[in-house]
């Protein structure tokens, strides 16, 4: 009960940011209707209520499975077990992943079902399932993290030259997608059980970050050869709110609720049977330690029920209708100004997050604190969501001239960083992109689009995520030189004084 308590005082202070602004926003500039703000209120507490649940159940079931899981795959020492597993884990993981679901559901539903949900279900989650295994194979065989990010990403370079800007845009969107709520915890404890057997504890240190990020490439690797395969000619564009058509005040809540229990079973099936199979092939645990581990995936399952109905059915509606309010005002930099600050704030309810920045500090003991990493978090994501509102407000511009030069600069600092800090850079680009920013982001992002006159809907309706995922990589690279830079000039004082 008092680990619970912690939690809950702990996602108290990480909601209470954008709770806050937007009850500013709706006391000033941007007042929600009347039905809308009571189910954004009532949203807020089942976050609340639903992240510290999960946390706990993250604390308790998914991050022990995981570990346990690394441990027994690199005690093997057979190179195609670690290729099997790694393969089948990721895919099986990922294809049940809610945030991949839910950006599964909008794709086909934004391009009216010419690409299907299952398309990018199965081509993600192969992606995401082949490059598990190449972050495998890099702990195993002590491979750079660096080579093998800058020869992956040079790859998607090359396959964004051959497919169409809508692919590129969802590609990216996949990428970020794929580390939520439960695939993040899950694969950084792979990562520490597997890289925790290294007798080097330093390399140990720095290999149990990087493979979130590694992973998360695969993503963008699938639905870019999807592209170049089917080439599609005409993709059609339906953008419509199903928000907009409830009107009893719990409603939403009720049919979110219908649906997301089973996605999330779905979600959390593939674990318990991953564990189960573990549990009688090799870990054999006491009946103790079973059933506190059955007991944090219930956890699990219910916390991230109650934080997903929360959501969808209190904050969607709410990002779009501040996003038309905002961007219908005199000047369009309102709007990039608010999206700065709800990206600044909204990162920090993210459930990825904030299992991210604990296993920082932990994994480090205590060098690199949580704290510093937030702000790093927040200010990236506060661009990220910045850049996006100006890529729809300013005519002409295009997805890639943010990327690519975005990329080039997060790849250039990879040659002057820790390996470490590379890790924990591209594994903090996927995790902040969790439901909170697929939602309330996205929503308030497109209600600018809707407001802004001969913008590309298609455009608008993807891409977003895509800055959100690149953005961080570049904050915690730089966070990582004035750490590295602080430590160099303590130890040359140090040296001073010695001498």
């Amino acid at each position: 009960m008092n680990v619970l308590l912690s939690k809950l005082k702990e996602v108290a202070v990480s909601v209470a940011p954008i709770t806050a602004i937007v009850l500013i926003l709706h006391f000033t500039v941007a007042p929600i209707p009347e039905g809308s703000f009571e189910r954004f209120i009532i949203g807020a507490f089942f976050i609340l209520i639903g992240l510290s649940i999960f946390l706990f159940g993250v604390d308790v079931g998914i991050t022990v499975i995981g570990t346990r899981i690394g441990a027994a795959i690199s005690k093997s020492n057979k190179v195609w077990v670690v290729v099997v597993l790694g393969f089948l884990l990721g895919f099986f993981i990922n294809v049940s992943e809610p945030d991949l679901q839910i950006l599964a559901h909008r794709v086909a539903d934004v391009t009216g079902g010419d690409i299907g949900m299952l398309s990018i279900l199965i081509v993600v989650s192969i992606g995401i399932g082949l490059m598990l295994v190449f972050g495998f194979l890099r702990i195993v065989f002590n491979f750079s993290i660096k080579k093998l990010l800058l020869i992956t990403y040079a790859i998607i370079l090359i396959l964004t030259l051959f497919s169409t800007e809508s692919f590129t845009a969802i590609a990216f969107d996949s990428s970020g997608a794929t580390t939520g709520a439960l695939t993040v915890p899950f694969i950084m404890a792979l990562a520490i059980g597997i890289s925790s057997l290294r007798k080097d504890s330093i390399a140990s240190e720095s290999d149990s970050f990087g493979l979130v990020g590694v992973a998360s490439s695969g993503a963008i690797l699938g639905v870019l050869l999807l592209g170049i395969i089917t080439r599609p000619e005409k993709i059609s564009v339906v953008l419509e709110s199903d928000m907009a058509h409830q009107t009893y005040l719990f409603e939403p809540f009720l049919h979110e609720l219908s649906i997301i229990w089973r996605e999330t079973l779905i979600s959390v099936a593939p674990l318990v049977i991953i564990f189960l199979a573990f549990q009688f092939a090799s870990f054999r645990l006491q009946r103790k330690q079973f059933r506190r581990i059955i007991i944090g995936l219930l956890y699990t399952y219910v916390g991230l029920v109650v934080f997903l109905v929360g959501v969808n059915a209190g904050f969607m509606d709410v990002g779009e209708i501040i996003g038309r309010k905002i961007a219908s005002m005199d000047s369009k930099m309102y709007a990039v100004l608010i999206g700065f600050a709800i990206g600044f704030v909204t990162i920090l309810s993210e459930p990825a997050v904030i299992v991210l920045t604990h296993q920082i500090e932990e994994v480090t003991s205590g060098y690199i604190k949580r704290r510093v990493v937030f702000g790093a978090l927040t200010i990236g994501v506060g661009i990220a969501v910045a850049l996006a509102i100006v890529r729809i407000v300013v005519p002409g511009m295009r997805l890639w001239h943010i990327l690519l030069p975005g990329y080039i600069i997060a790849f250039a600092l990879t040659f002057f960083v820790e390996k470490l800090f590379v890790g924990i850079a591209f594994d903090s680009g996927g995790v902040a992109t969790g439901p909170m920013t697929a939602t309330f982001i996205l929503a308030y992002s497109q209600g600018v689009a809707g407001e802004t006159v001969n913008m590309d809907l298609l455009s608008s309706a993807f891409g977003m995520i895509a800055l959100v995922a690149m953005t961080p990589i570049i904050t915690l690279q730089i966070l990582g030189l004035i750490f590295q830079l602080k430590a160099r000039k303590s130890k040359k004082i140090g040296g001073e004084t010695n001498a």
